[in-house]
């Protein structure tokens, strides 16, 4: 393993171990899609590295779009979710994915599905690469039909996940020392 960074408590899943896990998703996704075209949505920010890989073992016709939704102030979610920019492409009648860096509370995930039912997809999906459950605070519409590693409830950082906009770079999931953030 790289080095790991001097804020990082404990490394909870390694790279390998995220390029292993992306690749079974990957051989999930393409068997049950393998005659569809589903249009892969991450959300911004946190998706883009695990999007990237995922998509690496996708062997499938399939397009990806990007939305890029706010909930969270520090290490808090805020409790309101605001889409700031949105997909550019048309859902209706569409097989949707969306790419999750990981579900907590689950409240954005709620809101973005709720947005999208409105929208006529013919089906829509979660696959996430972490699933903290007992953070969840919200019964969501849908619940994640892929998920990379269920975690516990500690706070995170890496491959994706930040602490106000840092440690995304990280090629690891970390739990980030408390003395950081309090």
């Amino acid at each position: 393993m790289k080095q790991l960074n001097p804020d990082v408590e404990q490394v909870l899943v390694t790279s390998e171990q995220i390029v292993t896990r992306a690749e079974e998703l990957g051989q999930i996704i393409t068997k049950k899609y393998k005659d569809k075209n589903p249009i892969l949505i991450g959300l911004l920010k946190g998706a883009v590295p695990f999007m990237a890989e995922l998509i690496k073992h996708v062997y499938c016709p399939m397009e990806i779009d990007f939305i890029d939704v706010k909930s969270y102030e520090g290490t808090v979610s805020s409790g309101i979710v605001k889409i700031v920019r949105d997909v550019t492409c048309n859902v209706n009648n569409r097989d949707i994915i969306f790419v999750e860096d990981i579900i907590d509370t689950g409240l954005t995930l709620d809101c973005v599905c709720k947005e999208f039912q409105k929208r006529g997809p013919s089906s829509m999906e979660i696959v996430t690469l972490l699933d903290k459950e007992e953070g969840r605070n919200v019964d969501n519409i849908l619940k994640p039909k892929y998920v990379g590693f269920s975690i516990p409830k500690k706070f995170v950082i890496g491959f994706g996940l930040d602490y106000n906009e840092q440690y995304r770079n990280l090629p690891y999931i970390g739990v980030l020392k408390p003395s950081v953030y309090e």
